[in-house]
Protein backbone atom coordinates (compact mmCIF):
# COMPACT_ATOMS: atom_id res chain seq x y z
CA UNK A 1 0.00 0.00 0.00
CA UNK A 2 1.11 3.30 -0.99
CA UNK A 3 0.89 6.15 2.00
CA UNK A 4 1.47 10.02 1.34
CA UNK A 5 2.61 11.84 4.91
CA UNK A 6 2.85 15.20 5.41
CA UNK A 7 5.60 16.35 6.38
CA UNK A 8 8.29 19.50 6.78
CA UNK A 9 10.88 17.26 5.42
CA UNK A 10 12.65 14.95 3.33
CA UNK A 11 13.01 11.94 6.04
CA UNK A 12 10.57 9.83 8.00
CA UNK A 13 12.10 11.50 11.20
CA UNK A 14 11.27 14.64 9.98
CA UNK A 15 8.91 16.48 11.71
CA UNK A 16 4.53 16.00 10.74
CA UNK A 17 3.78 19.07 8.96
CA UNK A 18 -0.26 19.48 9.99
CA UNK A 19 -1.71 20.76 6.83
CA UNK A 20 -2.29 19.06 4.16
CA UNK A 21 -2.55 21.57 0.57
CA UNK A 22 0.42 23.92 1.90
CA UNK A 23 2.00 20.92 3.18
CA UNK A 24 6.07 21.37 2.78
CA UNK A 25 6.84 18.11 1.52
CA UNK A 26 4.59 14.45 1.29
CA UNK A 27 6.37 11.35 2.18
CA UNK A 28 5.07 8.81 -0.32
CA UNK A 29 5.74 5.71 1.87
CA UNK A 30 5.40 2.14 0.50
CA UNK A 31 4.16 -0.12 3.41
CA UNK A 32 4.91 -3.16 1.69
CA UNK A 33 8.45 -2.39 1.07
CA UNK A 34 9.11 -0.03 3.26
CA UNK A 35 10.53 2.45 0.77
CA UNK A 36 9.56 6.05 0.54
CA UNK A 37 10.88 9.03 -1.25
CA UNK A 38 10.08 12.45 -0.79
CA UNK A 39 7.68 14.61 -3.20
CA UNK A 40 8.02 18.12 -2.64
CA UNK A 41 5.02 20.35 -2.29
CA UNK A 42 6.72 23.71 -2.96
CA UNK A 43 4.17 24.86 -6.04
CA UNK A 44 1.10 24.95 -3.24
CA UNK A 45 3.41 26.51 -0.71
CA UNK A 46 2.01 30.09 -1.14
CA UNK A 47 -0.73 29.27 -3.53
CA UNK A 48 -3.53 31.86 -3.27
CA UNK A 49 -6.49 29.15 -3.87
CA UNK A 50 -6.62 25.81 -4.70
CA UNK A 51 -3.53 24.47 -2.96
CA UNK A 52 -5.72 21.61 -1.43
CA UNK A 53 -7.01 20.49 -4.36
CA UNK A 54 -3.57 20.85 -6.53
CA UNK A 55 -2.16 18.91 -3.66
CA UNK A 56 -4.72 15.72 -3.77
CA UNK A 57 -4.63 15.70 -7.25
CA UNK A 58 -0.94 15.06 -7.35
CA UNK A 59 -1.47 12.39 -4.46
CA UNK A 60 -3.94 10.93 -6.62
CA UNK A 61 -1.61 10.59 -9.55
CA UNK A 62 1.36 9.24 -7.15
CA UNK A 63 -0.89 6.25 -6.76
CA UNK A 64 -1.31 6.48 -3.01
CA UNK A 65 -4.11 4.60 -1.28
CA UNK A 66 -3.85 6.96 1.96
CA UNK A 67 -3.06 9.96 3.47
CA UNK A 68 -2.10 10.86 7.01
CA UNK A 69 -2.31 14.10 7.54
CA UNK A 70 -3.10 16.57 10.56
CA UNK A 71 -5.79 18.19 9.35
CA UNK A 72 -7.86 17.95 5.77
CA UNK A 73 -10.37 20.45 4.47
CA UNK A 74 -13.49 20.24 2.41
CA UNK A 75 -11.91 20.48 -1.00
CA UNK A 76 -9.54 18.54 -0.77
CA UNK A 77 -11.23 15.69 0.99
CA UNK A 78 -13.63 15.61 -1.92
CA UNK A 79 -11.10 15.12 -4.52
CA UNK A 80 -9.48 12.62 -2.48
CA UNK A 81 -12.66 10.53 -1.60
CA UNK A 82 -13.02 10.89 -5.09
CA UNK A 83 -9.93 8.74 -5.74
CA UNK A 84 -10.90 6.67 -3.13
CA UNK A 85 -7.55 7.55 -1.07
CA UNK A 86 -8.38 7.25 2.51
CA UNK A 87 -7.82 10.06 4.83
CA UNK A 88 -6.06 9.59 8.47
CA UNK A 89 -5.65 12.41 10.83
CA UNK A 90 -2.88 12.30 13.66
CA UNK A 91 -1.07 14.88 16.06
CA UNK A 92 1.63 12.92 15.63
CA UNK A 93 4.84 14.75 15.96
CA UNK A 94 7.06 13.25 13.56
CA UNK A 95 6.31 10.84 10.40
CA UNK A 96 8.18 7.99 12.06
CA UNK A 97 5.80 7.94 14.70
CA UNK A 98 2.20 8.66 12.71
CA UNK A 99 3.68 5.89 10.48
CA UNK A 100 3.41 3.65 13.71
CA UNK A 101 0.10 4.88 14.75
CA UNK A 102 -1.18 3.74 11.06
CA UNK A 103 0.63 0.50 11.25
CA UNK A 104 -0.72 -0.43 14.80
CA UNK A 105 -4.40 0.57 14.02
CA UNK A 106 -4.35 3.22 16.34
CA UNK A 107 -5.72 6.25 13.33
CA UNK A 108 -9.15 6.16 12.04
CA UNK A 109 -10.54 7.10 9.02
CA UNK A 110 -11.89 10.19 8.42
CA UNK A 111 -15.42 10.77 7.11
CA UNK A 112 -15.34 14.22 6.31
CA UNK A 113 -12.79 16.99 6.35
CA UNK A 114 -12.11 18.41 9.86
CA UNK A 115 -11.54 21.94 8.92
CA UNK A 116 -12.64 24.87 7.09
CA UNK A 117 -11.05 25.89 3.71
CA UNK A 118 -8.06 28.12 4.18
CA UNK A 119 -7.86 27.24 7.97
CA UNK A 120 -4.14 27.93 8.37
Amino acid sequence: MKIAITSSGATLDSPMDPRFGRAATFILLDTETGGYQAQDNAQNLNAAQGAGIQAAENISRLEAEAVITGHCGPKAFRVLSAAGIKVYNTDALTVAAALEQFRSGKLTEAKTADVEGHWG
